[in-house]
């Protein structure tokens, strides 16, 4: 982790983390990256399964421009950088198990 801006939300200074774009399970290891901080990873995957993510999410402007993640942009934008988050699976993503 290092003390960034998340490429997703724009809040900073955040702990970042490296999100492959295209997941590694899905074949994305060495693809396109981005710094996220930790609470806009953990809800990328939390609302999509990896495939997903590899299918139709695969860049940054795809993520920002979907229904499910955007209303969650907006309001992570208005919380202070130090805030903690719980996040949870969405329920389509439990019923998709």
């Amino acid at each position: 982790m290092r003390s960034s801006v998340c490429e997703l939300c724009g809040r900073s200074p955040v702990e970042t983390t490296v999100h492959h774009l295209t997941p590694r399970e899905e074949g994305g290891s060495y693809g396109p990256t981005a710094d996220l901080c930790v609470p806009c990873h953990k809800q990328i995957h939390a609302l999509y399964t990896n495939k997903e993510l590899a299918v139709r999410l695969d860049t940054l402007e795809r993520l920002r421009q979907d229904e499910k993640i955007g209303s969650y942009i907006k309001w992570i934008r208005k919380q202070p950088a130090e805030t903690l988050v719980r996040v949870r699976k969405s329920n389509e993503r439990k019923q998709s198990k």
